[in-house]
């Protein structure tokens, strides 16, 4: 963690809030409450350990506040993602003072589910988890120019698409939303032969069958085959690059070290 204490916490409150192992451990429990409230388990336990969950979660930004400074706390990526949750689940405290008999709050129990986020943060317990997250930034670095050039093609011949087919099959062509997505299914291999075969059902022509089919399995190869393979491999060949600059680094330095024992090996004949 980045921040830098300014003070050693006194209380068993902020030794408490301050032990991350605890709060992880409060993250576990506010999630399995969620996961039963959420499978339709509803009583008045589940419903105040889930907004004590929610104050400890307060009391912890607070004290974090107190202990590392404003600039302390909010200088860590992993207090940035505690802090914006806590802010974004205050909301769904009202739900514990006013009954729902009262006034409609269902609408903030969505802000309660993002609490479940904080589930990440057990993954700083993982090997080499600041590793994955520093590649995967890499990685969507290196391949964001191709993830703009692949949402182009799924504009273009989304738009086309719906253009042609939109009175033909509109439950995949209606509109332009509706046509993206179908296109971006097709993309990834998901309903490759439901949607030309509903076509081809309407169409009432055997010359258009064969044109449609002819049509949707070139863009099924150009775009769900070809394409989701070539963005597939830049993106997992971005990933690795960190481990592929260290094999680089070492057969550099072997190079290096094989080419100090060469001269020396000719200097040794010189000498000889």
């Amino acid at each position: 963690m980045s921040e830098t204490m300014k003070k050693e916490p006194k209380t068993w409150l902020s030794k408490f809030l301050l032990n991350e192992k605890m709060i992880l451990s409060i993250i576990v429990l506010n999630t399995i409450v969620i996961f039963l409230e959420e499978s339709g388990i509803h009583n008045k336990f589940l419903l105040f350990i889930d907004m004590s969950c929610t104050i400890i979660f307060i009391m912890e930004m607070i004290v974090k506040h107190i202990y590392y400074g404003f600039h302390g706390y909010w200088s860590s990526g992993w207090n940035r993602l505690d802090g914006v949750l806590v802010f974004l689940s205050i909301p769904s405290l009202i739900l514990f003072f006013f009954p729902r008999g009262y006034f409609d709050f269902s609408v903030l129990l969505i802000f309660r589910l993002f609490r479940i986020m904080r589930v990440f943060r057990l993954g700083r317990f993982f090997p080499n988890f600041a590793i994955l997250i520093k590649n995967l930034r890499l990685a969507m670095r290196q391949t964001r120019a191709i993830f703009l050039a692949f949402f182009v093609i799924i504009l273009v011949f989304g738009l086309m698409n719906c253009v042609i087919f939109k009175y033909v099959a509109p439950e995949y062509f209606a509109t332009p939303l509706k046509s993206l997505y179908s296109v971006f299914r097709l993309c990834t291999l998901e309903g490759w032969y439901e949607i030309p075969d509903a076509i081809v059902a309407k169409a009432g022509s055997p010359f258009l069958d064969h044109v449609v089919r002819l049509y949707f399995s070139l863009f099924l190869i150009l775009g769900g085959i070809i394409g989701m393979s070539f963005i597939n491999s830049i993106f997992v060949d971005a990933m690795v690059s960190d481990n592929n600059d260290d094999v680089k680094a070492q057969l550099l330095e072997m190079e290096k070290k094989i080419d100090r024992l060469i001269e020396e090996n000719e200097q040794l004949k010189l000498k000889q």
